[in-house]
């Protein structure tokens, strides 16, 4: 058992958990909406802190990360539990998980996961699978030692941390890949059980504090989110709020592997090519379609000339820049290299 931070105690043994937006009151014996985080006696612990269920070499444009330490290996690490609902999750087997499930989960110590990260010739360790904010105290302690060895930290999150988790966090990270999964109210608080303002404004605050590499990811959802009014609304934000230079990831809806949508189609390839065009459309130099076989939408081109930059098959990258210049026209692209 972990102590947890960011909260505060009440009366009655009652705790205020200040880690998401969610601001869960949580009793004693009750956990908060994430199910990892629990009240004992007028202490909020952490259920998760140490409990890797997952540990892999994973390519960094799985995260999708395409612009930050492009055809490198990430070290990706997760333990369990969400504070999303999200119906249409596709890692629901560990983030839909309870912190009590953690148990069953061996401990592993953050010098392991260098080690492992080092060993395997990984430039980055990546906070993936589930929501890494719900275990802050175990990430925290795990980023600052990546920093130490030499390694970046990547975090692959729904957005939804308070202002001073996000804070407390940006001083280790170096990229971040946030969901934006719709420009709707309804389908946040219908279908992921959230609220969307609170991811809007947290990534406007990322790109404030401008220290952490951002890029965005939509699952495009037949019938749910992929109108080309909604698709629009995102776009739009993303250039106006956010910058042109923001990649923007259009991803594949499979229903085959999703938690709750079960009967909802696969999203087709028209349907991501029309969000493509919108997002070209809309001003924005770096728009991909993933989880799909396309024909150059994986590629990166110079915003300027639209020469190759850097050219994708699946995770196989191919990198024809100088230096991060197009190999073209010398235009300088917005890489983290």
């Amino acid at each position: 058992m972990h102590e947890a931070i960011l909260y505060q105690k009440k009366k009655n043994g009652v705790v205020a958990c200040l880690l998401c937006q969610h601001k869960c009151i949580i009793s004693p014996g009750k956990t908060g909406i994430c199910a990892v985080r629990e009240n004992r006696d007028g202490v909020l612990y952490s259920l998760v802190y140490g409990k890797v269920i997952a540990g892999q070499v994973d390519p960094i444009e799985k995260k999708p990360l395409f612009h930050f330490l492009p055809g490198s290996l990430t070290y990706g690490v997760s333990t369990v539990g969400c504070n999303f609902r999200c119906q249409q999750c596709l890692n629901w087997s560990m983030s839909q998980a309870k912190g009590t499930d953690g148990n069953l989960l061996p401990e592993v110590l953050p010098e392991q996961i260098v080690d492992a990260a080092l060993r395997d010739n990984c430039h980055s360790i990546s906070y993936t699978y589930n929501e890494p904010t719900l275990s802050i105290e175990y990430n925290l302690e795990l980023t600052k030692l990546a920093h130490q060895n030499g390694l970046k930290n990547v975090w692959v999150s729904n957005g939804y941390m308070s202002p001073d988790a996000l804070k407390l966090l940006t001083p280790h990270l170096d990229a971040i890949n946030i969901d934006l999964k719709a420009y709707s109210k309804n389908f946040y608080n219908k279908i992921c059980k959230a609220k969307m303002r609170p991811v809007l404004e947290n990534l406007k605050l990322i790109k404030h504090l401008g220290k952490t590499w951002l890029e965005i990811t939509t699952l495009v959802i037949p019938g749910l989110n992929d109108s080309p009014a909604e698709l629009k609304k995102i776009a739009n934000f993303i250039y106006q709020k956010l910058g042109a230079d923001t990649p923007w990831h259009l991803s594949k809806f499979s229903p085959e592997i999703s938690w709750q949508l079960g009967d909802t189609p696969t999203t087709p390839p028209s349907t991501l090519q029309k969000a493509y065009d919108i997002g070209k459309k809309a001003g924005l130099h770096y728009v991909y379609v993933g989880n799909i076989w396309t024909d150059g939408l994986e590629n990166t081109y110079c915003p300027d000339c639209n020469t190759v930059v850097i050219e994708r098959h699946g995770f196989l990258t191919e990198r024809k820049d100088r230096d991060g210049a197009c190999p073209n026209c010398g235009e300088k692209i917005k890489l983290v290299l």
